[in-house]
C-alpha cells in the first residue's frame, strides 16, 4: 500500500475516535474516583461478610445485613470516624439497683477495656432517651472520665427523632448493643449477657474487626 493512502482517514472518524478515547479515561478516572470515596464502607462489607471464617459467622454478635447508615445530625457526638458501641437507655431508670441497665454499661466498658492499645479506636456513646439526671453513683463509673463513655440526648427535632428511633429500633435491636463502624453504619448487635463466657466472645468479635479492618478511621 502507497505510504499516502495510509493517512487517508476521514475526519469525521479521526475525530469521533479521540471523543471515544476520551470518554473511556473519563469514566474511568469517575469510576476510580467513587472507589476512592466509597472505599471505607466497601472495607467493612468485605470484612464482614467475606474475610469472615465460616461464611462470615460471628462469635456472639448478630449481623446487620444490609448495613443500617447512620446520620450524624442525630446525635451530639460524631461517629464517623470511630467503631462506636452505642446503648439506649433511660437515665432516670438507670441506677445502681438496676441491673439490666448496669449490665449493658458494664459490658460496653469492659469491652473497650479488654482491646488494650487499641481501645483509642473505639468509643462508647450512651443515649439518654429521657432527659433526666443520670444516677450520681453511675456516674462514678461510667461517666466519660471514668469509663470513656459519652453520655448524649436523642435528637430533638421531630422529624430527626423518628429517624434516629426507627434505626435504633429496627429489627428489635432497641435495647442491645449497637456496633457502628467508621463510614458510620450499624454493622452488628451484640445482646446484653453477664455472661463471662457470652463477653469473651463479645471480645473476640470486635477484636476481629479491630484487626481486619482500618478503612475510614479518624484516630
Amino acid at each position: 500500500m502507497h505510504p499516502d493512502k495510509e493517512l487517508l482517514i476521514p475526519a469525521s472518524q479521526a475525530d469521533s475516535s479521540a471523543i471515544n478515547a476520551r470518554t473511556r479515561r473519563g469514566r474511568i478516572q469517575m469510576l476510580l474516583l467513587l472507589l476512592v470515596c466509597a472505599s471505607p464502607v466497601i472495607a467493612s462489607y468485605f470484612t464482614y461478610y467475606m474475610i469472615k471464617p465460616e461464611g462470615g459467622k460471628t462469635s456472639f454478635g448478630t449481623l446487620v445485613y444490609p448495613a443500617q447508615e447512620f446520620n450524624n445530625a442525630w446525635l451530639s457526638v460524631p461517629l464517623q470516624g470511630k467503631w462506636t458501641l452505642l446503648v439506649a437507655r433511660p437515665a432516670g431508670e438507670c441506677s445502681i439497683k438496676d441491673e439490666k441497665c448496669i449490665e449493658a454499661l458494664f459490658l460496653m466498658r469492659q469491652t473497650r477495656v479488654a482491646m488494650g492499645r487499641e481501645s483509642k479506636r473505639v468509643q462508647l456513646v450512651w443515649v439518654n432517651t429521657d432527659g433526666k439526671s443520670a444516677d450520681p453513683e453511675v456516674l462514678k463509673a461510667y461517666d466519660e472520665q471514668a469509663a470513656g463513655l459519652i453520655i448524649v440526648a436523642p435528637p430533638t427535632d421531630p422529624k430527626l427523632k423518628v429517624e434516629f428511633d426507627a434505626w435504633l429500633n429496627k429489627e428489635g435491636a432497641g435495647n442491645d448493643i449497637q456496633l457502628v463502624d467508621p463510614s458510620p453504619a450499624k454493622m452488628m448487635v451484640f445482646p446484653v449477657t453477664n455472661s463471662p463466657k457470652e463477653f469473651s466472645s463479645l471480645k473476640k468479635d470486635v477484636e476481629k474487626l479491630l484487626k481486619l479492618n482500618h478503612k475510614g478511621e479518624n484516630l
